[in-house]
């Protein structure tokens, strides 16, 4: 009511069903737990406007809108068209990101009436913006998949994630950061299992049996020989008696 526009449907029922979330989780590193991961959503309290507000507690000082470049190309080729910090646009805080941006909702059309169409983008520190999704539940998804680790938003930036949290990425989510070789070859990562060969049954190699040795032809005569004279012997022996 105070900003006079209306939450989307799938953030309305998230903050009917929970006032908010967060979520963080720790390693172990010489027994010593170090925190890591870290998921949040604002509470409805805390969903508070960006732009609308002096940045120093000064008389005269600049405001976010104050910052805004109509030199920007906007909605050239697939890019969507950037939010704005001025009156155009209504930007709410998400998620403070431990101050490596911010991840924002926004009504990019707010003038002549707040249009009910928002966006999910992510304000880098450098206050250029970086388009994520289209509705919350799918920014929720990512949140979920890249586990809340450092920078992860920065991975969805043209300059990518900082090499210290590359790292963590390789050891956590190596195949998200890896997206480049997904692209390139969609079937790097895919099981090619062929259950033929793993559940083929082995075939016992036949065990040959050993044949006697050959005796050469002259023994075989000499044995013949032998047996020829034996039996003439018996033969001659029998005819005496």
């Amino acid at each position: 009511q105070k900003n006079s526009c209306l939450l989307p449907e799938d953030l309305k029922n998230f903050y009917l069903m929970t006032d908010g979330f967060q979520m963080t989780w720790s390693v172990k590193t010489d027994d010593t737990p170090m925190p890591l991961g870290s998921m949040v959503i604002n509470s409805v309290s805390k969903l508070c406007r960006l732009g609308g507000s002096s940045m120093y507690a000064l008389p005269n000082a600049p405001t976010l809108a104050d910052l805004e470049d109509d030199t920007d190309d906007e909605g050239n080729g697939d890019k969507p068209e950037k939010p704005h910090f001025d009156s155009r646009s209504l930007i709410f805080e998400l998620d403070p990101c431990n101050g490596n941006g911010k991840v924002c909702l926004v009504y990019k059309h707010a003038e002549p009436v707040v249009s009910p169409d928002t966006e999910i983008w992510f304000l880098d520190r450098a206050l250029y913006w970086h388009f994520l999704t289209k509705t919350f539940t799918a920014y929720y998804r990512l949140l979920i998949t890249h586990l809340g680790l450092p920078q992860w938003q920065y991975a969805f930036t043209s300059y990518g994630v900082s090499p210290q949290a590359k790292q963590w990425f390789n050891m956590y989510k190596p195949i998200t950061i890896n997206t480049a070789l997904l692209t390139e070859e969609a079937d790097s990562f895919v099981n090619k299992l062929d259950p033929n060969k793993v559940f083929k049954s082995k075939n016992k190699t036949p065990v040959l049996k050993k044949k006697p040795p050959s005796q050469p032809p002259g023994s075989q005569k000499s044995h013949t020989s032998v047996t020829s004279a034996k039996a003439s012997s018996l033969a001659g022996n029998s005819s005496r008696k």
